[in-house]
């Protein structure tokens, strides 16, 4: 298939990218290689995937309506993965304008280029921090995600309703993905995983929030990209027993659906830590503190639906996943 990829200098999408063309895809990376974090990142990923047979890279702004506009009008891709966003939950309360006009407006103009574009599915990233203040555990894609703790939570939160507003106006199949933190090599510098990795190989104190208490359902890059792949191959339907009654969150009389996908099997956030100071053969000195704005303590992600519609099933245990990150790490940083 032709498939646009947004954000394929980004972590998840290089790796998409990648999977997509060794199973013989023509895709259209599509990235801005904005300065949030080193710009080098990005541009080592995108060295990866250029000159791989099937590959094209296109550098432009979501929030140019009239880039995304030409993009679309070019090409007929029969699917769309849209990964780009301005992520981070603690930069939402420096720069919140940066997360509307990508997450909001270049939604829009995504959406927009799929109606116009007659693409037959969109499969885009939402996140795990839709869930927000909700305590229930694990979360459920049918539990209302009404209290978000973040900018960056809640414009996430909206993508998955402007969706659906396509999905019912025009048709469109739309699935959204509630990525459950993600990790692995050629990941993001703005993550604690690595944070702590560049720390404690330079022997300087960790920073460890809510004094230790936390959990989180790591997921590694490969079995992401597995999952992303499969829902991509199968676009969304509406859903013959959706009760406007009593409404499910997680599906729709119209062609929308939302899934949760992370590893099932959350982690506290010390024991992560000590599987990462294996890894590495180094001790980590940590500094205890009160949790941060906009954070939340544990996140689970029941990924039941997701097994159910295309066989999802994470492989990585954390030791594995850890232990590929440091490997790679090492080799990237010259170390």
């Amino acid at each position: 298939m032709k498939i646009l990829v947004t954000g394929a200098a980004g972590f998840i999408g290089m790796h998409l990218c990648e999977r997509l063309l060794a199973r013989g895809d023509e895709v259209v990376g599509f990235d801005n290689l904005n300065d949030y974090y080193d710009v080098s990142l990005k541009e080592a990923r995108l060295a990866r995937l250029a000159g791989k047979p099937g590959f094209r890279f296109v550098r432009g702004d979501l929030a140019d309506s009239a880039a995304v506009a030409e993009l679309f009008a070019g090409e007929r891709f029969e699917r769309v993965a849209h990964l780009a966003a301005q992520a981070g939950v603690r930069y939402s309360l420096k720069n919140p304008l940066a997360y509307a006009q990508a997450n909001l407006v270049g939604f829009v103009n995504i959406l927009e280029g799929c109606r116009h574009g007659g693409v037959g599915h969109l499969v885009y990233a939402s996140s795990s921090s839709v869930y927000g203040g909700n305590a229930r555990m694990p979360f459920a894609e049918s539990d209302a995600v009404d209290h978000p703790v973040s900018l960056y939570a809640a414009t996430k939160k909206s993508n998955e309703l402007m969706a659906h507003t396509y999905s019912h106006l025009y048709g469109l199949p739309a699935t959204g993905l509630r990525f459950f933190t993600v990790y692995g090599p050629w990941g993001r510098p703005d993550m604690a995983y690595w944070s702590f990795t560049e720390k404690i190989l330079a022997g300087q104190t960790i920073d460890v929030f809510n004094h230790g208490q936390m959990r989180r359902d790591f997921t590694y890059i490969d079995d992401i990209v597995e999952g992303v792949v499969r829902v991509l191959d199968k676009p969304a339907t509406a859903d013959a027993a959706f009760d406007p009654m009593h409404p499910d969150a997680g599906t729709a009389r119209v062609p929308h659906r939302v899934f949760n996908i992370g590893a099932s099997e959350p982690v506290p956030l010390l024991d992560f830590i000590e599987t990462l100071e294996k890894a590495l053969g180094r001790s980590a000195q940590k500094r205890f503190l009160p949790m941060q704005d906009g954070d939340v303590p544990a996140t689970y992600a029941d990924v039941s639906r997701l097994q159910a519609w295309v066989g999802f099933a994470p492989q990585t245990t954390v030791e594995e996943g850890v232990m590929r990150f440091v490997d790679w790490y090492r080799s990237y940083k010259g170390l």
